[in-house]
């Protein structure tokens, strides 16, 4: 478990100055963030004997990540997480084109996405880090300069709370989402395949093979998706059943079960052999959650281990993807005078 080393982390990127932050709570948790792409880059939490392993994929140095293939390791999503399909979409009666990185569509933002500029970072106390961005208007093709605040906050109950908040001056749409690739029994530690999955859903949003919603919402009774009950991640995961087979595994959008506002429970996972648990909690009405499919061998992160497919699991609150497209689907619409807001809680425990 190699430490950190700010240096490391301390560069020029675009006229602006990356570096690392910690944040610590009073039980020994400690979480690392870059300023490049407001992103997590380790999350060292113990087993429930203790002993500590660093729970997320990522880097040892910042140009490690801007070299990376695999862009969004523990970054922030935006302007819009998730896929657009053919990079298009029209907002009051103008069409408007995103650049396509994930043909044919456009991923998480474009390829010049939140993962990819360094934010505004201040450290509010030990345990608090705020990030804050200015997409002016016309980046990566969207309306509206989008002034953005992203508040990362360690509890001492070893909760990491994420807060979002975006203002436009113009009408625009928003989808901001994290992007931590977890590994429960540490990061390059093997597949997660015997993680045990929870997901507080009864639909989720089918695909096409292009991965884009067909706009469905689709029950996962009698399917591989239903993760009603706690079930083991590998158990189904390369059943013959053809939303898997679009995906590679897992890769969707589930459509989570919602009573009045805010934090809802969205999911909990649960690494037998360590008996480190992460649970989630969204004000979101979604939850992509990814099986790390197209992660491969080529990956070498921390410590040099490989990050190959399946060794990690990401869960992105969000809205639904493509819903710019998706008149059925929850509005992604932003206008000048409201105000985006969004709050996701990661919490780690052992049992």
């Amino acid at each position: 478990m190699p430490a950190l080393q700010r240096s490391n982390f301390q560069k020029q990127i675009g006229g602006k100055q990356a570096d690392l932050f910690v944040m610590r709570n009073n039980r020994g948790v400690e979480i690392c963030a870059t300023n490049y792409g407001a992103r997590i880059v380790s999350w060292l939490a113990p087993d429930r004997g203790g002993n500590m392993e660093d729970i997320v994929l990522g880097y040892e140095s910042v140009q490690d990540y801007i070299d990376s293939k695999e862009p969004y390791f523990g970054a922030a999503i935006g302007r819009f997480g998730n896929r657009i399909a053919n990079g298009k979409f029209t907002l009051d009666g103008v069409e408007y084109a995103i650049p396509i990185n994930n043909a044919p569509n456009a991923l998480h933002g474009g390829p010049g996405g939140f993962q990819s500029i360094v934010w505004d970072a201040r450290q509010v106390n030990p345990a608090t880090v705020e990030f804050r961005l200015l997409s002016k208007d016309g980046d990566q093709g969207f309306p509206g300069n989008l002034d953005v605040t992203m508040t990362y906050a360690l509890t001492d109950d070893n909760e990491l709370k994420i807060s979002y908040r975006a203002t436009t001056d113009k009408p625009t749409v928003i989808n901001l989402t994290h992007h931590s690739f977890f590994n429960l029994h540490g990061a390059g530690n093997g597949s997660v395949n015997d993680h045990i999955l929870t997901i507080n859903a009864d639909n989720y949003t089918p695909v096409s093979s292009a991965l884009i919603p067909t706009g469905e919402i689709a029950s996962v009774s009698g399917t591989p998706m239903d993760f009603r009950q706690p079930t083991v991640i590998g158990a189904r995961v390369d059943d013959d059943f053809e939303q898997l087979k679009n995906g590679a595994g897992y890769d969707h959008n589930w459509v989570l079960n919602k009573s009045g506002g805010g934090l809802q429970f969205a999911a909990k996972i649960t690494e037998p052999k360590s008996g480190r648990v992460l649970e989630v909690r969204t004000t979101e009405p979604g939850m992509q959650f990814y099986g790390g499919n197209f992660l491969n061998a080529s990956l070498k992160g921390k410590g040099g281990k490989t990050y190959d497919a399946r060794t990690a699991f990401c869960f992105e609150t969000q809205h639904f993807p493509d819903s710019p497209n998706q008149k059925n689907f929850p509005s992604t619409v932003l206008r000048p005078g409201e105000t985006y807001t969004q709050e996701c809680v990661y919490k780690f425990y052992a049992e």
